[in-house]
């Protein structure tokens, strides 16, 4: 008898923490507050982008954006090419140097 009791116990101790594993995403669904709505940003101007902290239009800072140095061969416009040198991915580190060197030849200071 002392046995069954035992196993009794355990059933229940063992349905009981079922049923309290399986409440336990209602009940977190149910206590969870509402989300806040964050405001959104107006569709911003030319030249400018929505910042993700406070949502106001600030204006886009990419560096060294201007014309791109790279061209391209007439016979092969697969190839990009700079100061005629083409630029296969085997040299890539001298097409970044010639790069930089070319941006670098045509600084204009700040009006």
């Amino acid at each position: 008898m002392a046995t069954s009791k035992l196993a009794l116990r355990r059933l229940i101790f063992a349905g009981g923490f079922a049923v309290a594993v399986a409440a336990t995403p209602a009940i977190a669904i149910v206590a969870m507050p509402a989300p806040d709505t964050a405001p959104v940003a107006q569709p911003c101007n030319g030249g400018e982008e929505p910042d993700q902290f406070t949502g106001m239009c600030v204006p886009h800072t990419v560096p060294n954006a201007g014309p791109s140095p790279f061209k391209t061969e007439p016979g092969n416009p697969d190839i990009p090419t700079i100061m005629g040198i083409p630029c296969t991915g085997h040299n890539t580190g001298e097409c970044i140097g010639l790069a930089e060197e070319q941006q670098a030849m045509t600084v204009t200071p700040p009006k």
